[in-house]
């Protein structure tokens, strides 16, 4: 017998060599191949020959066969063997973990990776019942050296992995196996720490055997790791909590300090009984907080080779994490039931923190934000003198942590070298420092509330630097205009950032703060700064806008400031980069004058009765506007009248608003029911015509021609229609609506029943807006598809830069805001259908709202919304059906 299973083994082995040469030909190996699966689930000789192979003596490869060989026998044939086989394959399988390896520095990863699940394999069909020792076996293994104290932990730990983790067994099986570890759990800790204790003490003593050691210790911890999240916590917390002092105190050592991180961010993490984990202060006393304040402080040192780096800004994450648990239990523990003290250590602990949220790494920043959260909203922590401090020191950190900088692609900053690490490209950056900041945003706001006054300060200081300080355009200027900033430019950058900080900073400061503490002169002051402040940049102007929207509310203290606001938002609605530049506007450009328009609207919607007094010049500037500006858009000048339109609701007049609204849209109803916009509102072919879309358009010739007009006519109707009807109410107050003439009468279950002052004319404005639904909803029909032009065949798509946000893929940061809004004919025309569609949708949906009983009362309206709205939707692509189903 003896011969044939040397004869077989010497087989074997040039097989596995067949297989793992790589200059073997790909029909040999698989023939190898089969020939060693066949002889794995076949051969009576797999005992013999795999123990032969897996001799020492052996190379790796071969070595590991052999074992796999094992393996495979205990997985699929143990319930098959007799008992005398089984007894000696576990002692011959013993006895490889005690002396079938090499020394612990030499032996593969893979050896022990496999000897290990083998022993597991027999634990799992063998122990406790048949198996009952196998405790006090691998704790005598120990004794034997390095290496036989690695397999065990790597034993243990799989063993927990299997049970546990991914429960790789009969249910009947894996509840013994559990039972019993977790009977002798008490003894298995003893036993790990023990080792560990050891292991760490003669890895610091020797300097010949420290690496042996380490590896040792390294296998503890991991081992550790995979029991810390199930255990009872009285094994994590006995002994004054020892166990996590301990890995607190391996946070000092460079080669352990990663598994020690791991395995306490695991136990600090724990949930469970609050009184459970009232040992978890403990951390905060002296020694473990000194090592945990120490490894955070020395988070910038980076050893010069990368593999390194990589390793120690791993740990750094993990320590990071670990100080956010140990925040998380602080804010559950303190002022619970459990009676917990504010710990006396706390400055260290948030000093520890304050190390993370001032790192260069823009995502080590980040991780600390939930925590930073916890602490400034919890009712008692946020009291404590030392989180107060804390907080103005978390404020001026905010400052830099705002700040968009941090591209991989770029080095002009410390935090680019971690981005590189962190994310793949400059748009994966974008994507997260977006939602970054809005964090910063909500973690801001509570601190804020802490210390509003302070908070005003620096908000302050930032404000007047940025004002005093020359425009940096740095080296990625705008490719449309000369001299104007990026959204990279370093002014921009910090602008943006102060901008967010200064919103956050105005909207805490009124909730929190009495009127008489409020600095209302100081305020003043900044406001008439940013109002003499002068930029011909439009990324800096749009900042400057919203510091001017962001300390509005000040000024309502101080009406004489009204006039000079107004004509500071007047004079960014009309704003253009040069005079003599003729080309199309870009994104920046159009931004500004819309933001300028909604800070406008923003303001009458919030503070009408403060714009009241000043409603005579503000309309007569408008209609200044509209008769000498052609620059103005539909949608700048819809915005204006929609402004006018929410102070106008503070006349409380019914009367007075109706004939406001009549003058205001009397153009827009002559415009809408005329003959020729019913003619070409009810027809779709002639529909197709009016608007150009069964023109042929070159790009030479471009068609500023009379369908261009037409469109504009068409949209700019819809948008007052849609502006008007949104805006137009009557007054809250009940009293107010009876003496203004707005209560027409009242519900049998006593409800008053308004009158809206837009109604009379949004009834006669209906049906050409039905018939343009219905006409608009006729276009996909194949006879009117067959009409649209080579040019705007694809005019019914989904927008490209639609598609691009569906897909998720964006466009490059510079390009978004120095391109034209529209690049061509055939998008200027999709984006054409879309807006008209949508807003005829938004129209009706609103008229709902603002009209209510008014509008549901129109005469055989039901049947006129069926009738449009729901005609040909058979033929209507399912991206159109959207806004139908979004908004009404």
């Amino acid at each position: 017998m003896a011969d044939q299973v040397a004869a077989m083994c010497e087989q074997l082995i040039k097989a596995v060599n067949v297989m793992m040469d790589a200059e073997t030909n790909q029909i040999y190996r698989l023939e190898a191949l089969k020939f060693c699966e066949e002889f794995k689930e076949t051969s009576s000789f797999c005992v013999p020959c795999g123990l032969q192979l897996a001799d020492k003596a052996q190379p790796a490869v071969v070595r590991h066969f052999g074992l796999q060989i094992l393996e495979q026998v205990v997985k699929f044939r143990w319930n098959n063997m007799q008992q005398q086989e089984k007894v000696q394959l576990k002692e011959c399988a013993m006895q490889l973990l005690s002396n079938g390896t090499h020394s612990i520095l030499e032996e593969e990863s893979h050896i022990k990776d496999v000897l290990s699940r083998i022993i597991v394999e027999m634990i799992k069909r063998e122990w406790p019942q048949h198996w009952p020792d196998m405790l006090k076996e691998m704790e005598a293994l120990t004794s034997q050296g390095e290496a036989q104290t690695e397999l065990v932990m790597l034993i243990l730990l799989r063993l927990a992995e299997d049970v546990i983790t991914f429960q790789t067994l009969p249910t009947q099986r894996r509840r013994d196996i559990q039972q019993t570890l977790t009977q002798n759990m008490e003894s298995i800790f003893s036993f790990m720490m023990a080792i560990l204790h050891v292991n760490v003490e003669d890895y610091r003593k020797v300097v010949s055997g420290a690496k042996a050691h380490c590896r040792v210790a390294v296998a503890t911890l991991n081992t550790l790791a995979g029991y810390i999240d199930w255990v009872s916590l009285v094994h994590i917390t006995s002994g004054n909590c020892h166990l996590l002092e301990m890995l607190c105190l391996l946070l000092s050592e460079p080669e352990l300090q990663l598994e020690a991180a791991e395995c306490l961010l695991i136990a600090i993490s724990r949930k469970g009984k609050l009184e459970d984990r009232k040992p978890f202060m403990l951390l905060f006393d002296d020694v473990a907080i000194h090592y945990i304040l120490s490894a955070a402080q020395s988070a910038d040192g980076l050893a010069i080779s990368v593999e390194v780096v990589e390793r120690r800004y791993i740990f750094l994450k993990r320590l990071c994490q670990v100080l956010c648990a140990l925040g998380s239990q602080l804010c559950s523990l303190v002022g619970s039931d459990v009676e917990v003290e504010v710990p006396a250590n706390l400055s260290k602990y948030m000093e520890a923190f304050l190390a993370f949220t001032t790192h260069s790494s823009q995502f080590l920043k980040s991780s600390t934000l939930a925590t930073w959260g916890s602490l400034f909203r919890h009712e008692t922590l946020s009291k404590d003198p030392v989180v107060v401090e804390m907080t103005i020191k978390y404020l001026r950190a905010s400052m830099i942590n705002l700040v968009k900088t941090g591209f991989p692609s770029r080095d002009d900053n410390p935090s680019c070298e971690y981005s590189r690490v962190d994310f793949d490209s400059d748009e994966d950056f974008n994507s997260f420092f977006n939602s970054f900041r809005a964090q910063q945003g909500e973690v801001v706001r509570s601190a804020c509330r802490i210390v509003p006054l302070e908070a005003f300060q620096i908000a302050a200081e930032w404000l007047q630097y940025q004002i005093a300080s020359p425009i940096d355009t740095g080296d990625t200027t705008s490719k449309t205009a000369e001299g104007l900033c990026s959204l990279l430019s370093p002014s921009v950058v910090q602008w943006d950032a102060m901008t967010v900080f200064m919103e956050c900073m105005v909207a805490q400061i009124f909730k929190n703060l009495d009127e008489e503490r409020l600095p209302i002169d100081q305020s003043m002051e900044l406001l008439q700064a940013v109002l003499n402040y002068d930029t011909k940049d439009p990324l800096i102007l749009s900042c400057v806008l919203t510091n001017v929207s962001a300390l509005f509310p000040f000024a309502t203290r101080r009406p004489h400031f009204l006039p000079q606001i107004l004509y500071k938002l007047f004079k960014a609605i009309t704003f253009e980069v040069g005079q003599e530049n003729k080309g199309p506007r870009t994104r920046a450009v159009k931004n500004v004058r819309r933001h300028a328009c909604s800070s406008i609207i923003k303001i009458c919607r919030d503070y009408p009765q403060f714009i009241l007094p000043c409603f005579d010049m503000f309309y007569n500037h408008v209609k200044k506007l509209f008769s000498s500006d052609a620059t103005l858009t539909h949608m700048e000048k819809c915005s204006l009248m929609e402004s006018l339109v929410l102070i106008s609701n503070q006349f409380k007049d019914f009367t007075k608003q109706k004939a406001f609204l009549d003058e205001l849209m009397a153009s827009v109803v002559a415009e809408w029911t005329s003959d020729e916009m019913r003619h070409a509102l009810g027809d779709p072919a002639v529909f197709l015509s009016f608007v150009g879309a069964d023109q042929v358009v070159t790009e030479q010739s471009k068609d500023t021609d009379t369908a261009g007009l037409n469109r504009g006519r068409l949209s700019f109707c819809l948008y007052a229609m849609l502006g008007v009807v949104k805006r137009s109410r009557w007054p809250s107050d009940l009293a107010e609506a009876k003496s203004g003439g707005f209560v027409v009468g009242y519900t049998p279950a006593g409800a008053p029943i308004y009158r809206n002052p837009f109604t009379t004319q949004f009834q006669v404005l209906l049906p050409n807006l039905l018939a343009l639904i219905r006409t608009h909803n006729s276009l996909f029909m194949p006879e009117n598809m067959a009409r649209l032009s080579e040019t705007f065949s694809r005019a019914h798509e989904v927008m490209d830069a639609e598609k691009n946000v569906v897909l998720g893929l964006s466009q490059h940061l510079l390009d978004i805001y120095d391109a034209p809004v529209y690049r061509s004919s055939l998008e200027r025309m999709q984006g054409f259908f879309t807006m008209l569609y949508d807003n005829c949708f938004h129209v009706l949906g609103n008229a709902g709202l603002s009209l209510q009983q008014e509008f549901y009362t129109i005469e055989k309206l039901a049947e006129e919304i069926a009738g449009s709205a729901f005609v040909s939707l058979d033929h209507v692509p399912d991206h159109r059906l959207r806004p139908m189903i979004h908004i009404l």
